[in-house]
C-alpha cells in the first residue's frame, strides 16, 4: 500500500482491509512510519519513538491499525511520560495507563508519542522539551494545544486517529486548528487510571482527534467505561457510540453564541464559522436562534478555571520535583509563574473556585431546558502564530527576579491574571465550560478560511449528550463532508 491509499481510509476503513487481509499490520505501520519520516522533521509534531511489533495475530476493532499516543496522561511501560517537561523526560514509567492498555486490547499499534505544552498548561505545543509544533496547514501556525502534536500527525496523515485528552479544551482546540473531530466526553466516561482517580476534579478526560465523526465514535466505545480503581462506575449508553453514526438526530433547537465576555469582538472568521453551522443546519431542518447573552457567567468561569488550573499547575510542579529531583530550571518560566500563582492562592479561595462549578453547571441546565445543543465557534480566531505567546523580553526578566526572590506571589495583587486570562484565553474563550460543568462537547471542521485554514465550530450537549453529538456530526460529515481535504505539506 502507497501513502495515497493509505490516506484515503479512516481508522475503521483501514482496520477493515486488515480484516479482510488485503493488507497486513506491517504494511500499515511501514507506510505510517514513512510518511512520519517525510513531515515530522517539519511538523515535529512525534517526540518519541514507541516499539511496536505488529502482528497478524492482532485482535479487536482496530487490528493493525498505526496510532500515536499523548505523552501526557497517557503512560506506556517502560518509556518516560514527559508531560512536555525536562524534569520528567528521563523518568520511565512503570505500567500502562488503563487507556493505553484499552487501545492495545483494541488492535491498535502504538509507534510514537506526541508533542504538548508543558504539562499541557497553554492552547499551543510549544514546550522547551521538545521545541515547537506546527500546524500542517501552515507551518507558521500552531496545530494547537495540548493535543497539538496529536492533530498535526492526523493532519499531516501519519495517522488517520491519535491519543489526546481534554482538560480545558486540548481535544477540541486543536482538532478546531488542524481540521479534525474532536470530542469532550461527558465527566467520568473515560478512565484515567491506574495510576490517578481523576484530573482537576474530572474536568480532565480522554479521547482521540480523527478525520472521521466514525472513527471517533468508535474510539470512544473502545476507551469508555470504569475501572476498578477508579472513583465511580459511570453510567453507559444503551447502544454503542458507533451505532449512532448514521442514525437520524432529530429536529434540534440549538442556542448560538459568538461574543464572550473575554473576547466580546471575536474574528470575522470566527463568526463565517458559525454562519456556515447555521445555514447547513437550517437547511437540514434543526431551529437555530441566536443567543442575546451567554446561558452562563463566562467571565467568572474564566477566572475560576485559571484559579483552579494555577493551583493544579503547582501541585503537578510539586509532584514532578518529588519524582525527578529536578530542580527549577528544569521547568519553564511560564509554567514556574503559574505554580507560584497557584501557591499563592489560599485554600479558601480555591475552594470557592471549585465549589462555584455547581453555579456554571445549574446556569447551563437551565439553558438546556429550553434548547438542545450550544454552538459557539471553538476558536475566538484563526489558528496564531508559532511564536505569538511568548513573553516580552521585559517580562521575562521581570519574572525571573520575581521567581529568584520568592516574591511571584505578589503578582496576585496586580492585573497579571487579567492579563493572562486575556492572552490565554482571549483565542479559546469557548472550551473551558465544558470541563467545568462536567458536559460532553465536540468541535466540527466546518470552515476554512479565506487563507485556507481550519476553524471549527463547538457544540455542547447536556449531560449523556455524547450519543446526541455523534449522531448530529456525522448528518453534518455528510451534509458538507471534510475528511477528503489534504493539508498542503
Amino acid at each position: 500500500m502507497d501513502f495515497d491509499e493509505y490516506r484515503k481510509h479512516d481508522a475503521t476503513g483501514l482496520a477493515q482491509l486488515v480484516a479482510d487481509k488485503q493488507v497486513s499490520a506491517a504494511e500499515l505501520l511501514a507506510v505510517a512510519r514513512a510518511r512520519a519520516e517525510a513531515v515530522n522533521p517539519r511538523l515535529n509534531a512525534i517526540v518519541r519513538d514507541v516499539p511496536a511489533e505488529p502482528s497478524d495475530e492482532l485482535t479487536g476493532p482496530f487490528a493493525g491499525v498505526p496510532f500515536l499516543i499523548k505523552d501526557l496522561g497517557q503512560d506506556y511501560a517502560g518509556l518516560p511520560t514527559s508531560n512536555g517537561s525536562r524534569s520528567l523526560s528521563r523518568l520511565p514509567v512503570a505500567e500502562h495507563s488503563t487507556v493505553v492498555h484499552r487501545w492495545l486490547d483494541a488492535g491498535l499499534v502504538i509507534f510514537g508519542k506526541t508533542n504538548l505544552p508543558e504539562f499541557g498548561a497553554k492552547a499551543i505545543s510549544e514546550p522547551l522539551a521538545w521545541g515547537p509544533a506546527r500546524n500542517p496547514w501552515d507551518l507558521s501556525r500552531t496545530p494547537g494545544g495540548s493535543s497539538g502534536g496529536s492533530a498535526a500527525a492526523v493532519a499531516a496523515g501519519i495517522v488517520p486517529c491519535a491519543g489526546a485528552n481534554d482538560g480545558g479544551g486540548s481535544t477540541r482546540i486543536p482538532a478546531a486548528c488542524c481540521g479534525l473531530v474532536g470530542m469532550k466526553p461527558g465527566r467520568g466516561l473515560t478512565p484515567f487510571g491506574p495510576e490517578t482517580a481523576e484530573m482537576m476534579h474530572g474536568a480532565a478526560v480522554q479521547g482521540v482527534v480523527s478525520r472521521t465523526v466514525r472513527d471517533t465514535a468508535a474510539m470512544l466505545d473502545v476507551i469508555c467505561g470504569g475501572e476498578l480503581s477508579g472513583p465511580y462506575s459511570p453510567a453507559m449508553p444503551e447502544a454503542s457510540f458507533a451505532s449512532c453514526v448514521g442514525e437520524a438526530p432529530g429536529r434540534l433547537r440549538i442556542g448560538v453564541r459568538v461574543p464572550s465576555a473575554i473576547n466580546p469582538q471575536p474574528h470575522a472568521e470566527a463568526f463565517a464559522a458559525v454562519e456556515t453551522a447555521v445555514r447547513v443546519l437550517t437547511e437540514l431542518g434543526h431551529e437555530v436562534e441566536e443567543l442575546p447573552e451567554a446561558p452562563f457567567d463566562d467571565a467568572v468561569l474564566a477566572r475560576d478555571f485559571l484559579l483552579t488550573w494555577f493551583v493544579n499547575l503547582a501541585w503537578k510542579v510539586a509532584d514532578a520535583k518529588r519524582l525527578s529531583g529536578a530542580p527549577d530550571l528544569a521547568f519553564e518560566r511560564e509554567t514556574l509563574l503559574m505554580a507560584a500563582l497557584g501557591r499563592a492562592t489560599s485554600s479558601v479561595d480555591y475552594v470557592d473556585a471549585v465549589q462555584r462549578r455547581h453555579e456554571h453547571t445549574r446556569r447551563l441546565s437551565v439553558f438546556f431546558e429550553s434548547y438542545d445543543l450550544l454552538l459557539t465557534p471553538t476558536l475566538a480566531t484563526p489558528p496564531p502564530k508559532v511564536g505569538a505567546f511568548e513573553l516580552p523580553v521585559s517580562l521575562q526578566r521581570a519574572t525571573d527576579v520575581l521567581l529568584r526572590t520568592r516574591t511571584a506571589r505578589l503578582l496576585r495583587h496586580t492585573k497579571i491574571v487579567d492579563d493572562m486570562i486575556q492572552d490565554n484565553l482571549g483565542w479559546v474563550p469557548y472550551t473551558q465550560l465544558a470541563n467545568i460543568t462536567g458536559r460532553p462537547a465536540i468541535s466540527l471542521p466546518l470552515h476554512w478560511t479565506a487563507d485556507g485554514l481550519p476553524l471549527g465550530v463547538q457544540f455542547v450537549a447536556p449531560l449523556a449528550g455524547e450519543s446526541l453529538l455523534i449522531r448530529l456530526g456525522a448528518q453534518l460529515e455528510e451534509a458538507l463532508p471534510w475528511a477528503d481535504r489534504v493539508a498542503p505539506i
